[in-house]
């Protein structure tokens, strides 16, 4: 079974922890398309419009401005880092040895700079969204698309597909046709007429 997750955007910045290793992450073939997105993610962050072209508010400026030193800054295991509510509730970083060898396994979080992580991979806190027109890179959803089935369509093949991921990252990589995929919305009933869940439905 192969469980499919959006990253968070609430994120808990590592105090300490070993510096990014970008080689050492898992799905290693991403490797060269994760250094691009990095090196120009660190040079928008530099720039003073960083934020506008970012797509952010200016509430997180801050957030955006330490992009700049993702080379540097601390590292934690992501299941530690994401720190939203359906991380949360997920409490992949506090189960047990054997059921974290098993999410390792299984689980893939996807994300806008790396392209996709396991929840052991230690990264440090960043902001960009898979959304985003990246300068120097473009949109990162066809930008990270290939890149993403030669990672994972072999992963996937003939498996279960568990896909809790929202439009954006769904744009980015579909499982082939040979899964079985399942995909997870959380909807709510109002006078007959079905719409999205709340922020706090993803905790279900």
């Amino acid at each position: 079974m192969l469980v499919l997750l959006p990253p968070s955007e609430g994120k808990t910045a590592p105090v300490v922890g070993p510096p990014l290793d970008v080689a050492g992450l898992s799905s290693p073939r991403l490797y060269p398309m994760r250094e691009k997105v990095l090196d120009a993610l660190i040079q928008v962050s530099a720039q003073p419009e960083a934020v506008t072209i970012l797509g952010v508010g200016a509430s997180i400026t801050d957030e955006v401005a330490r992009n700049v030193n993702l080379r540097a800054a601390p590292t934690a295991r992501a299941d530690q880092v994401y720190s939203g509510v359906l991380f949360a509730a997920a409490g992949l970083s506090r189960l047990p040895p054997a059921a974290r060898a098993r999410a390792e396994e299984s689980v893939r979080i996807f994300s806008g700079l790396w392209g996709v992580t396991s929840p052991g991979d230690c990264i440090p806190t960043y902001r960009l969204s898979m959304a985003t027109d990246l300068p120097g890179i473009g949109p990162l959803t066809r930008a990270w698309r290939g890149e993403l089935a030669a990672a994972l369509d072999s992963r996937a093949d003939g498996d279960l597909v568990v896909d809790c991921r929202s439009a954006t990252y769904l744009a980015a990589w579909r499982p082939p046709r040979s899964a079985a995929w399942v995909q997870v919305r959380v909807v709510r009933e109002v006078a007959g007429r079905r719409a999205g869940g709340s922020h706090n439905a993803k905790h279900a």
